[in-house]
């Protein structure tokens, strides 16, 4: 392989740091709320700079949202039935060092919720991949025999569950960064672990007659590094 070398390796490097500032400026103000005055300023680049990497507005957001996802792909490489579950805490912790990130998806994805919005065929196409790659991992792991079998219906609740869980909880975390997210997700992940292979465990807080004992406090549940 080759590095690229003079103009080309400039230009390489200037696209980057556009589709960089205009993934914080889209995350913080929306993609209505954004203009690529902002971006440019950010950069420090013309309007000619933009024509001729991204066309216009909607083909920078197009080039942030390829970005974005080039970046999550590699997580789960090698993966397989109940490994990819279980990477899933690990990938909110690989959020929370980069909330950019978050922010732009979960961002884009409450405003593409209107039907005119440009990232709108993506949101929902994005949505329907995700929850067919969740039943994918769970056949994958019924036929490994990691878990119970499950119906078709079944395994589109389970998988649209995980997902919901995650994105609801970093959600919340934006809103309150002291909130364990991770560890939130693992306990309740591994509650759902626990029913699709059917084990039942007792619940630590409940007493014998299937009432909850009052606690001081509460409890936490330790994670595991």
């Amino acid at each position: 392989m080759t590095t690229p070398r003079g103009p080309y390796r400039s230009g390489i490097k200037r696209r980057r740091e556009i589709i960089d500032a205009a993934s914080l400026v889209f995350a913080r103000y929306g993609y209505a709320g954004s203009s690529l005055r902002q971006i440019a300023d950010d950069v420090g680049v013309t309007a000619a700079a933009f024509t001729r990497h991204f066309g216009n507005k909607e083909g920078l957001l197009q080039a942030v949202i390829e970005h974005w996802e080039s970046r999550n792909e590699p997580f789960f490489e090698g993966a397989h039935g109940l490994e990819y579950f279980r990477r899933l805490p690990q990938f909110i912790l690989h959020h929370t060092a980069e909330p950019g990130l978050i922010e732009l998806f979960l961002t884009l994805s409450i405003e593409a919720t209107n039907p005119q919005h440009p990232a709108r065929e993506w949101a929902v196409k994005r949505y329907e991949r995700t929850v067919k790659q969740g039943i994918s991992y769970l056949k994958e792991a019924i036929a490994m025999g990691q878990i119970l079998p499950m119906d078709e219906e079944q395994l589109e609740v389970e998988s649209r569950s995980v997902y919901a869980l995650m994105d609801g909880l970093q959600l919340q975390w934006l809103l309150d960064p002291s909130l364990d997210a991770a560890g939130v997700f693992e306990v309740q992940l591994d509650a759902l672990i626990d029913r699709w292979s059917g084990v039942v465990r007792r619940d630590p807080l409940a007493n014998g007659d299937g009432t909850h004992a009052q606690t001081g406090g509460g409890q936490k549940r330790a994670r595991a590094r």
